[in-house]
């Protein structure tokens, strides 16, 4: 767990960094500056960039995480697998690109009102998918190389850097809108960049492949786990992205705008498993290659009890201030309210759960992993078609609890069945009556005039409510431990 807490602590204190530059923008500036419909045309861009993108990875970044142990070897360059991984990128490239322009008119057609807009700016999405892919690649290539957090300095911190200072050029009318949106990609673009000196300058950049290090067998079964990656990491982007394209098509660009600036909020919570998943996924994949199930369990039990911690009190943070949240921004958001809770609860589900996903994708029952994301996606997709037309925006964030609840009950039960290994104990009965009782406590505070000053106070007593029974209660080790390492250095100073 060393590696991982390192990492982990690392990760989130750079993905919160992160954080507060896109509240600033997504939460603040976003709805000052733009209108709904260019807030939504900005997201939508993004949505297709990542959907195409990832099928184009031909589930590379799966084979990356699952068989780069067997690849590692710094004086043989790792037998240059990541030539290996960008010739299969580059193949599954051209033809992400190719089904994107041909569908041209079936993702243009039949969208509501906005969809002009998003015509032209339609082949921006283009630059987007490569430089996207490319990230993922060289992002999972550092990963396997034990530094997650490099990737996420540049995409979180840098990229957002960037985009605030785009909006900041466009509120001053410094640049039009057409110039905001150029800018915008090119500061999306920029983190694959990075990447890519960052790997030249450290001397990671090994691109002739080694093919006779890969004989028959061991190709066979690279191409198996590709195949099947495709369908997972493809199914899991399509359910990150689904509500939001789903919600433009039927709703239009306006509606899809109020959701994104309202979907960020309950977001927030993932923050944490983000950073523990990525460092975690190489972790188990090298326990699995020692079939190291005592690892991989206690991996599993603390990953999800010190998430969970983390996920509840964002969480009652989050909602207990969430009348000052709209504060923040203007009325016509209003409709996204529930938009919060419900999509904050989705994600709760999906953090209390910990890392079950790459522990999954890295045993043998990898293929399964793709047949429960394929269901997902179908539940998803289905549940989306019912409640968007009867609920609106609020139907599609109900959509993802439901289905984001059922796919994680089906994770557990069969790593259960499988490993017999299970993340939950007592300790997750104590963290709920914690939670909800420092929720209910919080209430009772009276609201001050500034709602500044009430986010400050309330989220300070929201804070102390619940860390405190959750330190003396021991709910989680981890968290604990950080606790006393913060004392520590407040009471050195």
């Amino acid at each position: 767990m060393g590696l991982i807490q390192k990492q982990s602590i690392s990760g989130t204190i750079y993905s919160y960094v992160g954080v507060v530059l896109g509240f600033v923008t997504t939460a603040i500036l976003y709805p000052r500056i733009f209108s709904t419909e260019e807030v939504g045309l900005l997201r939508v861009l993004v949505s297709y960039s990542i959907l195409f993108s990832q099928f184009a990875g031909l589930g590379v970044n799966n084979v990356t995480v699952r068989f780069f142990p067997y690849f590692r070897d710094k004086d043989k360059k790792h037998h240059g697998y990541l030539g290996l991984a960008l010739l299969v990128s580059l193949v599954g490239l051209l033809i992400s690109c190719t089904g994107y322009v041909v569908f041209k008119s079936d993702i243009l057609d039949n969208a509501e009102g906005g969809s002009d807009l998003f015509a032209q700016y339609f082949y921006f999405v283009i630059p987007l998918i490569i430089f996207t892919l490319l990230f993922n690649v060289f992002d999972t290539y550092y990963r396997v190389l034990y530094n997650a957090v490099k990737g996420i300095i540049y995409k979180e911190v840098i990229q957002r850097v960037l985009v605030l200072l785009v909006i900041v050029l466009y509120y001053f009318a410094l640049i039009d809108l057409y110039t905001t949106v150029i800018l915008y990609v090119v500061a999306l673009v920029l983190p694959t960049i990075l990447l890519f000196l960052s790997l030249i300058y450290n001397r990671q950049l090994f691109i002739k492949p080694d093919f006779a290090f890969i004989d028959k067998g061991f190709a066979r079964e690279m191409l198996n786990v590709g195949f099947f990656g495709i369908l997972s990491s493809f199914s899991g982007v399509l359910v990150m992205n689904i509500d939001i394209i789903m919600v433009e098509k039927m709703l239009g660009l306006s509606a899809a705008g109020i959701y994104t600036v309202t979907f960020f909020f309950g977001t927030l919570i993932l923050v944490p498993l983000r950073t523990m998943g990525k460092i975690g996924s190489v972790v188990i994949a090298d326990a699995w290659k020692r079939n190291d199930i005592k690892t991989i369990d206690e991996i599993y039990k603390k990953s999800s009890i010190s998430l969970s911690v983390l996920g509840v009190l964002l969480f009652i943070g989050i909602w207990g201030n969430i009348d000052n949240v709209f504060f923040l921004i203007k009325d016509e958001y209003l409709p996204g309210k529930m938009v919060i809770f419900y999509i904050g609860m989705a994600n709760l589900i999906d953090i209390s759960s910990g890392i079950n996903p790459q522990i999954l994708i890295n045993s043998k029952y990898y293929r399964y992993i793709s047949y429960f994301l394929a269901g997902f996606v179908v539940l998803l997709v289905v549940s989306n078609l019912l409640l968007i037309p009867v609920m609106g925006i609020v139907g599609a964030a109900v959509a993802s609890l439901i289905s984001k609840f059922i796919y994680n009950m089906v994770k557990l039960i069969f790593l259960y069945q499988k490993f017999h290994i299970q993340p939950f104990s007592i300790k997750f009965v104590y963290l709920i009556v914690i939670g909800l009782s420092s929720y209910w406590l919080s209430t009772l505070m009276p609201a001050c005039p500034n709602f500044i000053i009430d986010i400050a106070l309330r989220s300070m007593l929201i804070t102390t409510l619940f860390l405190l029974p959750v330190y003396f209660l021991r709910v989680s080790d981890d968290v604990n431990r950080k606790i006393e390492d913060v004392v520590r250095l407040i009471i050195k100073r």
